[in-house]
This record gives structure tokens, sequence and C-alpha cells, in this order.
């Protein structure tokens, strides 16, 4: 299974904007990627109402898959469910990068900006690895600039993906 690696920090911190730019990072490095986006605090429905897929859920199917000639799509109902039992479907990946899940006991790279809040809510967590920041701090994780993104990847192919 590939390593799992949580990005992770407050709203409006800059996570989704570090994810955009550490992907095609790692994809220069032919590396294939998965990603993982927490919502729970957020309803979401991407089957479109009328459609044969919604129709199919409205029926009561626990589990509908749309498959296209190059993708799919598996929306399936779930009371509960951790990081551990998503990965099954990420078995082909090098890497999972989430965003979110800090709560979850997985590695995280946090995403601090001095701007946005006034401190990190992962610095005491035995799980953090590093964290990207405008902002110095006494810690013993590594700490890249909001811009040094080669960096990043390069410590997470090191640490994440030759290391499986």
């Amino acid at each position: 299974m590939p390593s799992i690696i949580s990005i992770v920090g407050q709203s409006g911190s800059g996570k989704t904007t570090i994810i955009e730019k550490l992907i095609p990072e790692l994809r220069k490095k032919k590396y294939k990627i998965g990603t993982i986006k927490h919502a729970f605090h957020h309803d979401i429905d991407i089957d479109q109402k009328g459609k044969d897929s919604w129709r199919h859920r409205q029926a009561g199917a626990d589990a509908v898959m749309i498959a296209a000639r190059d993708m799919f799509t598996l929306v399936k109902k779930s009371d509960h469910y951790t990081l551990d039992s998503l990965e099954l479907y990420f078995q082909d990946m090098d890497i999972i990068i989430t965003e979110g899940f800090k709560g979850e006991d997985k590695s995280k790279i946090e995403v601090f900006r001095s701007g946005v809040h006034k401190k990190p809510v992962c610095l005491s967590d035995n799980k953090l690895v590093a964290l990207v920041s405008d902002a110095e701090f006494n810690t013993e994780v590594p700490i890249f600039g909001l811009e040094e993104i080669e960096k990043l990847a390069e410590f997470i192919e090191k640490r994440f993906i030759l290391n499986q």
C-alpha cells in the first residue's frame, strides 16, 4: 500500500494551494498520486438530480459506480470510514496525499501562515513531520517556506515514497 501523508492546517492556511503545487512537482518524477479531501463538515453530492446514477442511489443502492472510457467514480454510503479503509481504492498509487484528517493517526505536514492564524495546530502532535510556513518555530521537524515546493517534494519522496 502507498504511504499516506496528510496536509493539515486551519481553514484558509493554504492547504489546497500547497497540494496543487506539490502534485505537479511529484508528477515530474513520474509518481502516481492519489488525493483524498476531508469534507466531513460539508454535505457533498456529486450525482446530478435525475441522472441514472442519482436514480440508482434514490432507489436504494448503497454503492454506485460510474465507469467511463478513461475514469470511474464511486459513490458509496458509509457510516464510518478511516484513511486506512479508504487506501484500498489507491493500491496502484505511489503516494496518497490527504487534505485535512488532522485527527487521524497519520504523518502530517502542517501549512501555517502567520498573517492568517496565531499558531499552528499540530506542533505538539507526534505525527507532525514538517511545517510549511512563512514563520520560524522552535521545533525539531523541518520547516519549508510557502514557495519551497521542490524541496518539500524531495522531502516527501525520500521519506514516504522511496522508503516504502
